[in-house]
C-alpha cells in the first residue's frame, strides 16, 4: 500500500499571525490548556524549539496511544508554515512514517484557513480503513477548533 495523503481546509475567523502564534508557536501551552483530556502535556526534550527539536506530547487517559515524539522538521514564522513527523510512539505501529504539513493563510474576510496535508506511509501489511483516516481529520479539526474557541475567549490573550 502506498502513502495515504489527505488534505484538509479549516477555516477561522481569527487572523493568521493569531492563529499561527497560538495554535504553533504557543501550542505546547494552549493545546493541553484547551484539551486537557486528550493532551495532558507537550514538552520539548530536545532543541530550542526550531527545525530539528524533539518534543513528547502525553495523551490523557482513555487515549489509545500513551504518548508520541515528533521532530520539528520546518518552521517558518513569516510565512506561518510547520511541519513536523512523528519518530515515536502512537500509530507507528502501523505506519512507518507519519508527518504534517500546516500553513495557515489569511481569508478574505481578514480571518485565516488552516491548510492541513498529513501523509501516512503504512507498513507493507498495514491496513487503513475510511473511518481510521476520517477520525483523524476529526480529531485534528478539533484541536484548531479549541484553539480558536480559545483566542475568541480570551481577545486580549495576543
Amino acid at each position: 500500500m502506498g502513502a495515504i495523503t489527505y488534505d484538509m481546509e479549516i477555516p477561522s475567523s481569527i487572523p493568521a499571525d493569531k492563529m499561527f502564534k497560538a495554535f504553533v508557536l504557543d501550542g505546547d501551552t494552549i493545546i493541553p490548556k484547551v484539551l486537557p483530556h486528550a493532551i495532558t502535556s507537550v514538552q520539548t526534550l530536545e532543541g530550542d524549539g526550531g527545525v530539528g527539536t524533539i518534543k513528547l506530547t502525553t495523551f490523557g487517559e482513555g487515549s489509545i496511544h500513551k504518548s508520541v515524539k515528533h521532530r520539528i522538521d520546518s518552521l517558518d514564522k513569516e510565512n506561518f508554515t510547520y511541519s513536523y513527523t512523528i519518530i515515536e510512539g502512537g500509530a507507528l505501529d502501523v505506519f512507518e512514517s507519519i508527518s504534517y504539513h500546516i500553513k495557515i493563510v489569511t481569508s478574505a474576510d481578514g480571518g485565516s484557513i488552516c491548510k492541513n496535508r498529513s501523509i501516512y506511509q503504512p507498513k507493507c501489511d498495514a491496513q487503513v480503513s475510511e473511518e481510521e483516516i476520517k477520525a483523524g481529520k476529526e480529531r485534528a479539526s478539533g484541536i484548531f477548533k479549541k484553539v480558536e474557541a480559545y483566542l475568541l475567549a480570551n481577545p486580549n490573550a495576543y
